[in-house]
């Protein structure tokens, strides 16, 4: 489900309200544990946390006009999106994630490279999420971002 909201309370707004409770609850979670830096905006269709032009003046070098990205969630069809860069880029985070999922969730972890698919929405492990967060400073991903991505 691509978005046309150019602003967070647009996207909030657009998502079902079966679910949008359970979204809201998720980006609390992910704004209470964002480490400093980061910041909340619109960001490829989605709600994104980057770190802005100010911190890193290069950008993303897919678009350097486009601030680093680092953390998306979506509503999706069928799940509730959660893309998480560091997990895909930092062995170590990715291996404590898939190790500490299955205490904080009863459901399966389904998940891709850096996509966490949350599909019951009333299991969304909140606590997991917001200690997912403060995993990573601003400068780390700036670190592993140049080291494993960025050509």
């Amino acid at each position: 489900m691509q978005s046309k909201a150019n602003t967070v309370k647009q996207y909030i707004a657009e998502v079902p309200e079966a679910r949008r409770g359970y979204f809201v609850k998720l980006r609390q979670t992910i704004l209470d544990n964002l480490p400093q830096g980061f910041e909340e905006q619109m960001s490829y269709s989605m709600i994104g946390y980057v770190v802005p032009h100010r911190i890193y003046p290069s950008g993303y070098h897919c678009d350097p006009k486009l601030p680093l990205p680092f953390v998306s969630i979506a509503s999706q069809k069928h799940f509730i999106g959660f893309y998480h860069m560091g997990i895909y880029a930092n062995e170590t985070l990715l291996q404590w994630f898939v190790k500490e999922y299955p205490k904080h969730c009863k459901t399966k972890l389904d998940m891709g490279k850096s996509c966490i698919r949350l599909k019951k929405v009333e299991q969304i492990p909140y606590q997991l999420i917001g200690e997912t967060m403060q995993q990573m400073s601003v400068d780390d991903w700036i670190r592993l971002y140049e080291e494993k991505i960025k050509r």
